[in-house]
């Protein structure tokens, strides 16, 4: 069953922030992809919300959406929440989700 995707703030907020680093130090093709790879990770994640990596919190998963993002959500019954985008270069002891 498709679970409904529902963008918190701070994944907006993320996902723009990742768009415009893109933008500044890439090209429209990195950015292009990783729109892209965003979209497929979401589709897989609506229809098999408990494909990717569990976290220690409960009912919180990590998808890899490129070698350096992370797409954090979380699961409910029928709807999925996109926490943020993280950057796997960073200390993963600062994740917050």
């Amino acid at each position: 069953m498709v679970k409904e995707i529902i963008w918190t703030p701070q994944a907006q907020i993320t996902f723009n922030n990742v768009i415009d680093y893109l933008q500044n130090k890439w090209t429209e093709k990195e950015i292009v992809k990783f729109v892209e790879s965003t979209e497929r990770v979401i589709e897989y994640i609506s229809q098999n919300p408990k494909m990717f990596r569990r976290t220690n919190k409960i009912n919180v998963f990590e998808a890899l959406v490129t070698p350096h993002n992370l797409l954090i959500y979380k699961v409910f019954p029928g709807k999925i929440y996109l926490i943020t985008f993280w950057d796997t270069r960073r200390n993963p002891k600062k994740k917050k989700h």
